[in-house]
């Protein structure tokens, strides 16, 4: 129910709000603390922490950078596969606050994004943000190999049975 009242407000927001016409460019995010306001960009890297949170940077170095979005592991169902946001031109809506010195604004919803960037595809369905690897939207690879050659098996011994005379 929480879901659906955030993505209705961001929806009714979005349509009656004149002043998000104008989409600001990431550098001058820091003008717009404590407004709901339309930032652009290029997601340069795509960083997925320890815990799961996705950090969309806008510069190769994240510490510099005046801005990045960020998207927590409950919300990527609602938001879709940001993996592949990485090396395109974005434009997100939201509130920009600021968290430990870093000005941020929080993905929860796609609604919250405009332009081509808005029709994110689903997570596949055994993603899991907490889940350690390497991911490919898009791309499917198998595991490894179901077949285990003999320099596999060292170590591996065959089980032995008592004859039966």
């Amino acid at each position: 129910m929480r879901r659906i009242l955030a993505t209705s407000y961001w929806i009714l927001f979005l349509c009656i709000s004149p002043a998000l016409a104008d989409c600001y460019p990431f550098a001058s995010a820091s003008e717009h603390l404590g407004e709901v306001a339309c930032i652009r960009g290029k997601v340069v890297k795509l960083v997925i922490g320890p815990t799961g949170l996705h950090f969309l940077n806008f510069c190769e170095d994240y510490k510099a950078c005046p801005f990045t979005v960020v998207v927590f592991p409950r919300d990527l169902r609602d938001v879709g596969d940001v993996r592949t946001l990485e090396g395109k031109e974005i434009q997100i809506t939201g509130k920009v606050r600021t968290y430990k010195g870093q000005l941020e604004v929080i993905l929860r919803d796609r609604s919250q994004l405009r332009g081509d960037t808005a029709a994110l595809p689903n997570l596949p369905k055994g993603y899991d943000a907490e889940k350690k690897g390497s991911f490919s939207a898009g791309t499917f690879s198998s595991s490894k190999s179901s077949t285990t050659s003999p320099a596999k098996k060292k170590g591996r011994r065959e089980p032995t049975f008592p004859d039966d005379e």
